[in-house]
């Protein structure tokens, strides 16, 4: 693979500065009754208008069918019932009638053809959400612990999410001009040739940005993964502000060492009034230091890695023109979610509802897409809450309804106890192939089985019911996160994955590489001894991915994650 001259901008900033509107010619070729797709320069700007252009893999051996899968921004995973009917409608009248839950608590609608895709984004937006920001060079959807089981200052942490979300949309007024009015830009008004947005200037950012907001001592968020992060510091119901994190990331490429996955440095505590401030300081250090020529080396990760965390702490100090304050304590106990009915905080119930592998669709025996509609439309109150392990929560529940939505899901095959083994439960992936163009191997399609026969080698070894969190990605991206995981699978070719092992249950520790190449075939034989030396070797309560860490890496310092984020 050539490497990209350092002293030339990537062909995305090229695109970026020559129509810094992002316009592009999308509306035009909408507008056209005999276009299936769109140019390849446009497909660039059309991710930030929240949409990639795809094509259905398993046909191309006669020729490619191209569609588009489109994101939602959904600031903290929070949708009323009546948002989440228009997404079910969307999902049924212009998708593959799936809706596919993402890592960032939103909704992906898979399959869309081109002249659906600019109904379904109106609509989206009559509904009172949009897709602008979703994907592109921008930040992305942020994230929020959905979970109310712990404190009533999450709803405070959630209005912070929202805050920093509204702070930092795009203010190009091509959005709006495509998908509302349904009008082309005129790309040669000097107005719009001379666009600069008053935050991300007239290129915008060198690559994505994110952002997550949790709560202790729940990492569900699995916070050390993002550009920035927000721990909430609370007293009882009082949030105090939050410990800040940048620099993390899980984007890497396979055989091109310059990229890795990363954890987030904890900077220093600030109050929660300066959540807005910091964002914009850590963002357009991004914008400014960022590597334009190499788009794989343009994540905000590599200039903390490069330029160090006293740089970057006095770089954000100065930008958002406060004081940061030392850390202060606090403790991840869990990434997971929790399963079944709850009570929050405030006496009302929660459910969690487990999604395999976050596909919300009817089959056969669980009709989950239909029972979730059915719970929107009778029980119209609730909150559907999406959480960043793929799964559903409905909310706001009084005692009163707990019954009749047990029912309901169960009319439809949706267990509300014992949903899922606790494998299953613990996994997650990618949608990968057939959807996805930079998928090398199979992921959603392939966990599931895999997790199968893995459940079933761990019980006849004597480790039935041990909880590993497992995660596959179709490529080195990272989009399920997996090098966070106890085991993970890491598509390189057809059938073929790397092998990480080593991850921890509370978020705070990366994995390593324990095989480079591995065959599906093969799993369960390189499992076998695996499993039978932690059996073995295990010290008492000892998870899977600690004693991975701890047998094959001793150099490493296994709690170095964990003790500097409580330092």
């Amino acid at each position: 693979m050539p490497v990209p001259d350092p002293t030339k901008p990537s062909h995305n900033e090229v695109l970026k500065d020559a129509i810094p509107t992002l316009a592009g010619n999308l509306a035009a070729t909408m507008a056209d009754p005999e276009a299936d797709r769109f140019s390849v320069d446009d497909t660039q700007f059309l991710k930030f208008h929240g949409a990639y252009q795809q094509d259905d893999r398993d046909l191309r051996k006669t020729g490619k069918k191209f569609m588009m899968m489109i994101r939602g921004r959904i600031p903290g995973g929070v949708m009323t019932s009546q948002q989440y009917i228009t997404f079910d409608d969307l999902a049924t009248e212009y998708g593959n009638n799936t809706l596919r839950l993402t890592t960032r608590q939103s909704i992906q609608f898979h399959g869309v053809l081109l002249h659906g895709l600019g109904p379904l984004i109106k609509k989206i937006n009559e509904s009172l959400l949009s897709t602008l920001a979703a994907c592109g060079d921008v930040n992305r959807n942020i994230t929020a612990s959905p979970t109310p089981a712990y404190t009533k200052a999450r709803e405070l942490v959630y209005q912070d999410s929202v805050r920093v979300a509204d702070a930092l949309n795009p203010q190009t007024k091509a959005y709006h001009s495509i998908w509302i009015d349904g009008q082309q830009l005129n790309l040669e008004d000097e107005e719009n040739i001379n666009f600069v947005d008053p935050l991300y200037g007239k290129t915008y950012l060198p690559r994505k940005f994110k952002i997550s907001f949790v709560t202790p001592p729940s990492n569900d968020m699995d916070v050390f993964t993002n550009d920035l992060g927000y721990i909430a510091i609370t007293d009882g119901d009082e949030l105090l502000g939050y410990n800040v994190t940048i620099g993390g990331g899980m984007g890497r490429s396979h055989n091109q060492q310059a990229t890795f996955p990363r954890l987030a440095d904890v900077v220093g505590f600030i109050p929660a009034d300066k959540a807005v401030a910091i964002a914009k300081a850590a963002l357009t250090i991004h914008r400014d230091h960022g590597d334009r020529s190499n788009r794989k080396h343009a994540r905000l990760k590599y200039v903390v890695a490069e330029k160090g965390l006293e740089w970057i702490r006095a770089e954000l100090e100065r930008r958002a023109e406060i004081t940061i304050e030392d850390a202060r304590p606090y403790e991840f106990t869990s990434t997971g979610d929790l399963y079944g009915w709850h009570r929050a905080v405030d006496g009302k119930l929660f459910l969690t509802s487990y999604v395999e592998m976050g596909r919300i669709k009817d089959n056969e025996g669980r009709a989950q897409k239909t029972a979730f509609r059915q719970v929107a439309e009778q029980f119209p109150h609730v909150e559907f809450r999406l959480s960043a392990n793929q799964n559903v929560i409905i909310a706001n529940v009084p005692e009163s309804d707990r019954s009749g939505i047990t029912d309901l899901l169960a009319t439809h095959g949706v267990r509300v106890d014992n949903q899922a083994s606790i494998l299953h439960s613990a996994s997650m992936a990618c949608p990968s192939l057939p959807t996805c163009g930079l998928g090398l191997a199979e992921s959603e399609r392939m966990l599931p089985a895999l997790i199968d026969r893995i459940e079933k080698l761990g019980g006849e070894l004597g480790l039935g019911g041990e909880e590993i969190i497992i995660r596959s990605t179709g490529c080195p991206n990272g989009c399920a996160r997996p090098y966070m995981a106890e085991m993970a699978f890491v598509g390189k070719a057809p059938g073929r994955y790397q092998f990480w092992l080593g991850g921890n249950a509370s978020g705070t520790r990366l994995n390593r590489v324990y095989k480079e190449v591995i065959k599906e075939a093969e799993i369960e034989a390189e499992l076998t001894p695996l499993f039978k030396r932690y059996k073995a070797e295990r010290t008492e309560g000892e998870r899977f991915g600690d004693f991975a860490a701890r047998v094959f890496w001793p150099e490493q310092d296994t709690d170095a994650a964990a003790e500097a984020a409580n330092n």
